[in-house]
């Protein structure tokens, strides 16, 4: 099962970038969409949220209230631990189910944003692919996509691991300050890397 981490500071085109590897039939695991999942309406879940910060924090439909927490996790360091002490493990859980129900794949994508500030998915990563992109570019997409003002665009890019530590650590990079069809032109030819090292590595096992 070759798994490749597929990362990136917000704005740096991440969503996009796991879009295009699926459109081209590679399975993606990603951990964004299972959050999601986990915290949707009336998931068991939200009860253990609710009962840690409380019920503010789910709407009236039953899902986490996400700008709510939003607001608390990014000016509250302590808040921010006690959330992730209740997604992670579950995300984890959910992930690794997905991941193992792709093993017959030449190669798959988990698309994870924090993944240099989680440790728990090192041993089931391959290589690390790092979407990239300029800050400025960054605070441009974020703004055009979303209601955050620069300030707290900025504050998260300031939370997020460092673009030159993101960079140092990857084992592949596609560097994304242009257009769509410049990033995919890019993704068919790291695709193309991807099943030629599975073959290679099926060949030698």
């Amino acid at each position: 099962m070759f798994v490749v981490a597929l990362t990136g500071g917000i704005g740096c085109g991440k969503s996009e970038a796991t879009k295009i590897f699926a459109e081209i039939g590679v399975p993606i695991v990603d951990l964004d969409i299972i959050s999601h999942q986990l915290t949707a309406a009336n998931q068991p879940l939200n009860n253990v949220i609710a009962a840690q910060f409380g019920h503010e924090f789910i709407t009236p439909e039953g899902a986490l209230n996400r700008a709510t927490m939003r607001k608390l996790v990014f000016s509250d360091d302590t808040a921010r631990e006690k959330l992730n002490a209740i997604l992670h493990p579950a995300i984890y859980d959910e992930a690794v189910r997905q991941l193992n129900g792709h093993s017959q794949n030449d190669y798959q994508i988990l698309a994870i944003p924090l993944l240099f500030e989680n440790d728990r998915y090192q041993s089931h990563i391959d290589r690390v692919l790092v979407i990239d992109c300029d800050e400025k570019t960054q605070i441009e997409r974020v703004k055009k996509r979303s209601n955050l003002t620069e300030d707290e665009i900025k504050q998260i890019i300031s939370l997020q691991t460092p673009r030159e530590d993101r960079l140092s650590i990857a084992d592949d990079v596609i560097e994304n300050n242009r257009s769509v069809a410049k990033l995919r032109e890019k993704i068919q030819a790291i695709h193309q890397k991807y099943i030629n090292t599975c073959i290679v590595s099926k060949t030698i096992s």
